[in-house]
């Protein structure tokens, strides 16, 4: 038989072209990691010379929330990736135990943003490149999910080809809560991955729901238990573990606790340790049964799996950037300063009766309305 790596040796070329845009040493900016991971076989052995990619928002104490320098370096990671011959699989994560992303950086909104639509939107050129730059990996990406995936968190997780989850992270969206649309990729992705209705509740409502749940509507593909009490891994004490009905006659499984027994359930946790262990076995199990498959055949495979999402979001992207951009003059400029400037005790959002009262009578939006309409705002009154 032949000795595959003598063959190796002796077909390898002296050199070979690289395909990034710009060179490595300046490929990752600020609040971005990039990792290569050596890539285990499913006995958990190592592949001599090859690679998982590991690409972590590293911005944990504002949640991983995207800057415009993480959404740059974010856009050359994938890029990285993508054209490294000894890369197997990418996990996307972010950063600690809490997030892997609640979206955009609210702050940099609120503060330089808002006001300025033609400013947001070179931001959202450059938001619309990162979730293609993972929509058009020549890899398969697999979102880590090592806590809360909000906003444009979900969005960016929603993009990656596999999801795997700690059990204490929350999913959803904050849009018309904060002065914003879903249009980042969750109007376009949910729909074809959960359907008109569940995706309709996520979009418009902005309830965050479990990673059970999540699981259970089929946007998460494996969740792992994180929290550890008395030295042993248990399910999310705030979520309904059973399959059961409510007072109201509705299936609650998955759902949130209410009540006493969510306080009881929050508590455990606080007492209890948080350990991504399970995480991040799952995660290297998945990367593992990639490694095990023809990189060719797996490439087209996700590329022709990815293209429900793809076309969606190819169609919508462009003037869902342009709308975004607009918005920032009136409810996005509100909202954003609202959740930039409100406190736990005042909360981070708007009065919208009174925003529905006076547009209602045909107020315009001037300074004085949105001042009258932040958090607190009204407690003088």
């Amino acid at each position: 038989m032949p000795d595959t790596d003598a063959i190796i040796q002796a077909t390898k070329p002296d050199s070979l072209f690289d395909h990034n845009l710009v060179a490595e040493a300046e490929t990752i900016l600020s609040g971005i990691l990039y990792e290569r991971r050596p890539a285990k076989r499913a006995d958990g052995s190592v592949a001599d010379g090859l690679f998982n990619a590991w690409i972590t928002l590293d911005n944990p104490q504002q949640f991983n929330a995207y800057t415009t320098e993480m959404v740059k370096g974010a856009i050359l990671a994938f890029r990285r990736a993508s054209v490294d011959r000894a890369v197997n699989a990418v996990v996307f994560t972010g950063a600690g135990d809490r997030a892997f992303c609640t979206g955009g950086n609210t702050k940099e909104y609120a503060e330089y943003y808002s006001g300025n639509p033609q400013e947001y939107r070179q931001y959202m050129r450059l938001f619309n490149d990162m979730v293609s730059a993972i929509l058009t990996c020549d890899k398969p990406v697999i979102c880590r999910v090592n806590g809360m995936r909000i906003g444009g968190g979900q969005e960016a997780g929603m993009a990656c080809d596999f999801s795997v989850a700690q059990d204490l992270a929350n999913f959803g969206q904050a849009g018309p809560k904060h002065g914003s649309a879903a249009i980042g990729g969750s109007t376009d992705f949910l729909p074809v991955m959960i359907g008109c209705e569940q995706a309709m509740i996520s979009a418009t409502l902005c309830e965050p729901f479990s990673a059970h749940k999540a699981y259970r509507l089929g946007i998460v593909g494996e969740i792992v238990p994180a929290l550890k009490v008395n030295g042993e891994f248990i399910a999310n004490p705030c979520v309904v573990s059973d399959r059961m009905v409510d007072e109201y006659g509705r299936i609650v499984h998955g759902e949130f606790k209410t009540g006493e027994d969510f306080k009881a359930g929050r508590a455990m946790i606080k007492e209890g340790e948080i350990d991504l262990s399970l995480l991040d076995e799952a995660v290297e199990r998945v990367c593992a049964k990639l490694l095990g498959t023809f990189p060719e055949c797996m490439t087209k495979s996700i590329e022709e799996l990815r293209k429900p999402k793809l076309d969606a979001w190819n169609r919508n992207k462009e003037n869902s950037r342009a709308w975004l951009a607009l918005n920032m003059m009136n409810e996005a400029r509100t909202g954003f300063r609202a959740f930039n400037e409100g406190t736990r005790e005042t909360g981070r959002e708007i009065d919208f009766v009174k925003l529905r009262q006076a547009l209602a009578v045909g107020a315009p939006w001037t300074p004085e309305l949105i001042d009258s309409l932040m958090p607190g705002a009204g407690d003088n009154d």
